[in-house]
C-alpha cells in the first residue's frame, strides 16, 4: 500500500535533501493517463476550475458549520464543561493538521479529483472502488441527516401539523431542485445563505436562553458518565469536523489550487472559535437538559424562529455536501469524455439530474430508518468521519513520506504523530459504530417509517 513512489517534502518540514526526487517522473509512474479530470475549459460552456480561495472556504464553512454544531451543547452536559471544551479545540486543532496534509497530498498528484482517486494511489482499484464508494455512501447519509433535521424543524414549527413523513417529503423534493447547478461555484451562493443562517440561528438560541435561564445553576465541570454517553458525545464533535471528504473536490474546482490552506485556515479558525463560544454560552444557561439540536432549547416561541431562521442552512448544508457525491458519480460517469461535462444538452443535464433524484430518494429512505438526529450523526461519525477526517490523513502522510519515516528526529515525531492520526481514527470507528448501533436499536425502532412528532 505505501511502495511505489519516492519520498516528498514533509507537509510541515519543506527541506528536501534527496536531489535524486523527480516529481514529473513520479507522477508518470504512478499514473501514465495522467489528466485532468475536467479537461481543457478555454472553450467549455460550463466552467469548474471558478473558486477563489475565500469561495472555498466559504462553501466548506457551509459544509462543515451547519447540523454539527447544533449538537455540541449535549456534548458539554454529557462529559462536562472541560473535557468537553478540550476536546472540541483539540480535535480541531487536530483536523487543521490533517486537511493540509490533504492538501499536500493533492499537490503531489494534481490529478486527484475525489476520495476515490485518492484511494487508487494508496491500494490500486480495489482502493478506488471502496473510497469511491465510502464517498457517496457519505453524502448520502449526510444527505438523510439534513432531510432528518428538516422534518424536525418543521414539526417544531407547525406543532406537529401533519405526518413527518410528508415533511420528509417535501424537504426531499426542495433539496432535489437546489441541487440542479453542476458547478461549485454556483452552490457557493447557496452555502453563503447557508452559513448566515446558521449563525443567526445560533445567535438567537444563545440570546433566547440567556434571557430564559438564569445560568450556571445546573452545569458541570466534570460529569460521571459511562463508554456508551461519553463516546456518543465524541462522536457529535467528530461530526461537526467532518468537511475533509470534499477537499480533494473542492482543490480540483480552485482556481489556484496553492490558496488551499488559506480557505483551510478560515474553516478551522471559525469554526473552532464559533463551536467553544455557541456550546459553552447555551450549555451554561440551560444546563444539563440542552437538547440536541440544541435550538430546541430556546423556549417554546424562540425555537420556532430559530428553526425557521435555520431553514436555508437546513436545506442549504445538505445540497452542498450532496453536491460532493452527485459530483464524484458525475465525473466517474463522462471521465472518459469529459467535454461532455461541459455541455448543456439532454445527456449531460439529464444525467446530472437523474443522479440528484436517484441519491436524494436513497437519503429519504435512510432519513426514515434512522428518524433521530443524535443517532444518524454518531454513525455518520463513526462510518466516515472517523477516517475521511482524521485517519486516512495519517496514511496519506505515510505514504508521501515512505522510506524517510526515520531519517531525521522531525521525521520521527511526526512519523509517531500520524501513526496516532490512524489510531484515532481506528478507535473513533469501533467504538463509535457500538454506541451508535446501541442507539439506533433503543430508540428509532418505534420512529421508523412513521407519522411520530419527531420534534419530541
Amino acid at each position: 500500500m505505501l511502495q511505489g513512489v519516492n519520498p516528498i517534502p514533509d507537509p510541515i518540514d519543506t527541506k528536501h535533501d534527496d536531489k535524486t526526487y523527480d516529481p514529473e517522473e513520479d507522477l508518470k509512474r504512478v499514473d501514465n493517463t495522467y489528466e485532468d479530470p475536467f479537461g481543457n475549459e478555454e472553450t467549455a460552456e460550463v466552467k469548474y476550475k471558478t473558486l477563489k480561495w475565500w469561495q472555498c472556504g466559504m462553501f466548506m464553512i457551509a459544509e462543515s458549520v451547519s447540523l454539527g454544531v447544533l449538537s455540541l451543547p449535549a456534548t458539554l452536559s454529557a462529559l462536562g464543561i472541560v473535557p468537553a471544551v478540550i476536546l472540541i479545540v483539540g480535535l480541531g486543532i487536530l483536523a487543521l493538521y490533517t486537511g493540509y496534509v490533504i492538501g499536500q497530498f493533492r499537490q503531489r498528484y494534481p490529478f486527484i479529483h475525489n476520495l476515490a482517486d485518492a484511494g487508487e494511489i494508496l491500494l490500486g482499484r480495489f482502493g478506488r472502488e471502496l473510497f469511491g464508494l465510502g464517498q457517496i455512501l457519505f453524502s448520502i447519509f449526510i444527505m438523510g441527516s439534513h432531510i432528518v433535521t428538516f422534518t424536525v424543524m418543521m414539526n417544531t414549527i407547525t406543532e406537529h401539523g401533519t405526518c413527518s413523513i410528508v415533511f420528509s417529503v417535501v424537504g426531499m423534493i426542495i433539496c432535489m431542485v437546489l441541487s440542479l447547478p453542476r458547478t461549485i461555484k454556483n452552490m457557493t451562493y447557496v452555502s453563503i445563505a447557508s452559513f448566515l443562517s446558521i449563525f443567526s440561528a445560533v445567535m438567537i438560541t444563545m440570546i433566547g436562553v440567556g434571557v430564559q435561564y438564569k445560568g450556571g445553576e445546573n452545569i458541570s465541570v466534570t460529569h460521571e458518565t459511562n463508554l456508551y454517553h461519553a463516546f456518543s458525545a465524541v462522536t457529535n464533535i467528530v461530526f461537526a469536523y467532518c468537511a475533509h471528504v470534499a477537499f480533494f473536490g473542492l482543490i480540483a474546482e480552485m482556481e489556484e489550487p496553492k490558496d488551499f490552506p488559506k480557505a483551510l485556515c478560515l474553516l478551522q479558525g471559525f469554526e473552532i472559535a464559533l463551536y467553544v463560544t455557541a456550546a459553552v454560552v447555551i450549555y451554561y444557561y440551560v444546563g444539563d437538559g440542552v437538547g440536541s439540536p440544541a435550538l430546541g432549547s430556546a423556549g417554546p416561541l424562540l425555537k420556532k424562529v430559530a428553526y425557521g431562521v435555520a431553514i436555508p442552512t437546513i436545506v442549504g448544508a445538505g445540497v452542498v455536501n450532496g453536491h460532493v457525491g452527485l459530483k464524484y458519480i458525475y465525473v466517474r460517469m463522462f471521465r472518459r469524455n469529459p467535454t461532455r461535462m461541459h455541455k448543456r444538452d439532454l445527456v449531460s443535464v439529464g444525467s446530472w439530474v437523474a443522479i440528484g433524484l436517484t441519491c436524494w430518494i436513497i437519503a429519504f429512505i435512510i432519513a426514515q430508518g434512522i428518524p433521530t438526529f443524535n443517532n444518524i450523526v454518531s454513525l455518520i461519525s463513526s462510518l466516515f468521519a472517523s477516517w475521511f477526517t482524521y485517519g486516512l490523513s495519517g496514511v496519506y502522510w505515510l505514504h508521501l513520506n515512505y522510506g524517510r519515516w526515520f531519517s531525521s528526529k522531525r521525521k520521527i515525531a511526526l512519523f509517531v504523530i500520524n501513526i496516532l492520526i490512524v489510531g484515532v481514527g481506528a478507535v473513533i470507528c469501533g467504538l463509535g459504530l457500538y454506541v451508535s448501533g446501541k442507539a439506533i436499536h433503543d430508540d428509532s425502532s418505534k420512529m421508523s417509517f412513521s407519522c411520530a412528532n419527531t420534534a419530541n
